[in-house]
């Protein structure tokens, strides 16, 4: 199947940021793609207030996700984003969203929070408490992370052993000394941990690196964007895994416990 991952800069305009997806969506669809990986946090964002996509947060039947529902009853399109979710006063769920045929079909609260690097969006934000689920598109069963998820390793094993060919990580991997060569070596280390192909998504404003990728099975980047806005395509395959799991059987041979939540 087809596979697409849109990049864009996230504007501090719920309404603008909801056209530019429902356009991604349009397009990835004309391309005949199965499965749309968008970044994370796509409600607002502003260089000046770190704290607007906590702000603007909405609920999962507010506007933003309302247009794209709309878009979503056009195609067969399976669509992954994140959005800030109201929870307590001031404070927001990271909630993964995946859209098809105009409905939710699936919801995942992001269970890593990015409190490194001088941030803490724990300030704001509440972690989730649970495993996502995994969702099938095109017969490929798909595992859902979001972002820091992407440096915990237990969360991909664990989708992967519950059966995960595909995993998707909408982003928003913040600029710094040595975070491109992270996000590159960390994506292709996730899909060898897995024996998975990844499709992640990044935000390339001003503070966060775009960069978006497809990863096959063996580690290998088989589409990527650079830092403007862009969307990308590939075809994945069952067949590449299952090849890629008789001759690397990481999954059989390993002699750790399934990892679980804390």
């Amino acid at each position: 199947m087809i596979v697409a991952a849109g990049q864009f800069a996230v504007t501090p305009d719920w309404r603008t940021n909801a056209q530019t997806c429902v356009a991604l969506m349009a397009q990835a669809a004309a391309r005949q793609a199965s499965l749309l990986v968008l970044p994370e946090a796509l409600l607002a964002r502003d260089d000046a207030d770190p704290h607007l996509s906590v702000k603007s947060a909405q609920t999962l039947d507010g506007g933003f996700l309302s247009l794209l529902r709309t878009e979503s009853q056009r195609n067969a399109l399976t669509t992954v984003l994140t959005v800030h979710v109201p929870s307590t006063e001031g404070r927001a769920v990271n909630t993964l969203v995946v859209l098809r045929a105009g409905e939710v079909i699936a919801q995942y609260a992001k269970l890593h929070l990015y409190d490194a690097f001088n941030m803490q969006e724990s300030a704001r934000v509440d972690a989730g408490c649970d495993i996502p689920p995994l969702i099938e598109v095109e017969g490929m069963k798909v595992g859902l992370m979001t972002c820091y998820d992407l440096r915990f390793p237990e969360l991909a094993l664990s989708l992967a052993l519950q059966g995960a060919e595909l995993l998707v990580l909408p982003a928003a991997w913040v600029r710094g000394p040595l975070k491109e060569q992270h996000w590159a070596t960390l994506l292709s280390a996730r899909a060898l941990d897995t024996t998975c192909y990844i499709v992640a998504a990044g935000e390339c404003g001003n503070k966060n690196i775009g960069q978006s990728r497809v990863v096959d099975p063996q580690g290998v980047t088989v589409a990527a964007a650079a830092e403007a806005p862009q969307l990308i395509f590939a075809e994945v395959t069952p067949d590449r895994v299952v090849q890629t799991r008789e001759k690397l059987p990481v999954l059989r041979n390993r002699r750790f416990a399934v990892p679980h939540l804390l």
